[in-house]
């Protein structure tokens, strides 16, 4: 019986999966898309419905959350590159202005003629929801790096924290 030779067995081996690149921009994308799909098939049952109004209706109450959350997730996809630790932080900041902000733009604003209410409060909430739901998903799935690497390229675990091997 013959032994396979070492010298030309392939050994497979999985390579190690760094954090997930740009994930803050990642997010944002998710969303957009997700809570955009659902934005086009509530338009068109506002328009079947309450015409051009509530359609309009429904747009704004959607842009006014994709602006707000979208805001905080740009913020947090440029600090991050520059201060990855600090990012979340940030993104925490920014999620308590965002808030302030969505109020002081329905108060300031004021309430347009043409705007269906129900159809902008249900597109806002049902938005919002949507939103949180597709943000704390992907956020979740991603691959975040616990500890540096090592500058030296070895692997991790090949030296202990007191410098021996």
């Amino acid at each position: 019986m013959s032994t396979p030779d070492a010298s030309r067995a392939r050994v497979l081996r999985a390579s190690v999966s760094g954090p997930t690149e740009s994930l803050w921009l990642r997010i944002l994308l998710r969303c957009l898309a997700v809570t955009g799909a659902v934005l086009a098939i509530t338009t068109a049952i506002a328009f079947a419905i309450n015409g051009g109004s509530g359609a309009a209706s429904v747009l704004f109450g959607y842009a006014v959350v994709a602006l707000f959350f979208g805001l905080s997730l740009l913020i947090g996809h440029f600090v991050g590159r520059s201060n990855p630790s600090g990012a979340l932080g940030i993104f925490m900041v920014t999620y308590a202005i965002k808030v302030v902000g969505f109020a002081a733009v329905l108060f300031f604003v004021g309430v347009p003629p043409w705007l269906e209410r129900t159809w902008f409060f249900g597109a806002a909430v049902g938005a919002v929801v949507l939103w949180q739901i597709v943000e704390v998903t992907v956020f979740a799935k991603a691959r975040h790096q616990l500890y540096n690497n090592l500058d030296d390229g070895r692997a991790s675990g090949s030296q202990a924290v007191d410098g021996h091997a």
